[in-house]
């Protein structure tokens, strides 16, 4: 039995992430640590007689652990990665891993001394749609994929309904807006239908409607890969709650339209098969997905030629959000992802 403890006591760790460790034989959480006093009196209801400390450093001198769990603000992520890396545990992290490529430097090579896995939550993967496009993107349903289009619409910033302290708000501890918060998922989502990372990054960024917040609310951004290209469009200015993507390929094309998954031919004459799924905007904290997430986490725990793709995603992931925020600076100017600039970076 793995023992773990959460850093970070708030909806995400217990709506979020604690039914997928509860649901596991080999693997529990056994402490927590939070500023907060209010939140361990609701974890205790959920997890009776879990340890409680009231800071991270209490947690990870005193407590027997095998990994840590990290739920906390993105700010706070890569010096508690670091710390517990330090002390040779096991990493899952929340998204976004770090806030900046330079926050990564040093994280890799300390993962490899230690003999640990870092991985962060790339819980979108597993929603039963995108699983479903994966293994069809995969299996030359739609052939060599040639463009992605890809829509997140929400009509507010996540956790502001009746929430007095969202630090989404924040950009000191959110990074930004929702560039960060849901470009973030739609970079993994895109590593995973392309075939290499991208070459050159646009994006502009813009506040419709929240203009209350020094973040943004909409982000269109542009990637252009070697053989493909992909459009993302974000906002927290929607009429509706929406999720919408189309995957094009050198045979086929593949629509997402809320829950409904069509696979057309190339000439979009007719549908050629359909699914009908759970929505990706069903839900907030989506404990259904997380069981994918400790599959991956534990497969690189315990087989260490499995570590590496995950961080290597998250990598990408915070070098292209930092690119498309200076393409925006520049005026909406394509940027050129350097992978060796990159890797360097990372180091």
């Amino acid at each position: 039995m793995l023992k773990g403890a959460f850093i970070g006591v708030g909806n995400v760790a217990v709506l979020g992430h604690l039914p997928g460790w509860q649901a596991r034989s080999d693997a529990a959480i056994v402490a927590a640590c939070d500023s907060r006093p209010e939140r361990r009196e609701e974890l205790s209801r959920a997890l009776p007689g879990v340890a409680w400390y009231d800071s991270p450093e209490d947690l990870l001198s005193k407590e027997p652990l095998d990994f840590v769990d990290i739920c906390t603000p993105p700010s706070t992520h890569g010096m508690l990665v670091r710390q517990a890396l330090a002390r040779s545990l096991h990493v899952l992290c929340e998204k976004p891993l770090v806030l900046a490529p330079e926050e990564l430097r040093g994280l890799p090579v300390l993962s490899a001394e230690k003999e640990r896995a870092l991985v962060t939550v790339h819980n979108w993967l597993y929603a039963p749609a995108l699983a479903k496009i994966g293994e069809l993107v995969r299996s030359g349903a739609i052939g060599e994929t040639r463009r992605v289009r890809w829509e997140t619409l929400r009509t507010e910033p996540a956790g502001t309904a009746g929430d007095s302290d969202n630090w989404r708000l924040d950009p000191a501890q959110s990074g930004g807006g929702i560039l960060q918060d849901h470009g973030w998922h739609a970079l993994y989502v895109l590593s995973s239908l392309m075939a290499s990372a991208p070459r050159t990054v646009a994006a502009r960024l813009e506040n419709r409607r929240q203009t209350e917040h020094a973040i943004e609310d909409t982000a269109d951004v542009f990637l252009v890969y070697p053989s493909a290209s992909a459009e993302v469009f974000l906002t927290w200015s929607g009429e509706t709650r929406a999720n919408r993507a189309e995957i094009e390929g050198t045979q086929g094309i593949l629509k997402l339209d809320g829950g409904r998954l069509t696979l057309e031919e190339k000439n979009g004459a007719r549908p050629v098969q359909e699914w009908t799924l759970p929505a990706l905007t069903e839900g907030s904290h989506h404990p259904e997905w997380f069981g994918g997430v400790i599959e991956v986490f534990l497969g690189e725990v315990l087989e260490p030629r499995e570590r590496g793709r995950n961080l290597g995603e998250a990598t990408l992931c915070a070098n292209v959000l930092a690119l498309a925020k200076e393409s925006s600076r520049r005026g909406g100017e394509p940027l050129p992802v350097d992978r060796m600039a990159a890797r360097i970076r990372s180091r």
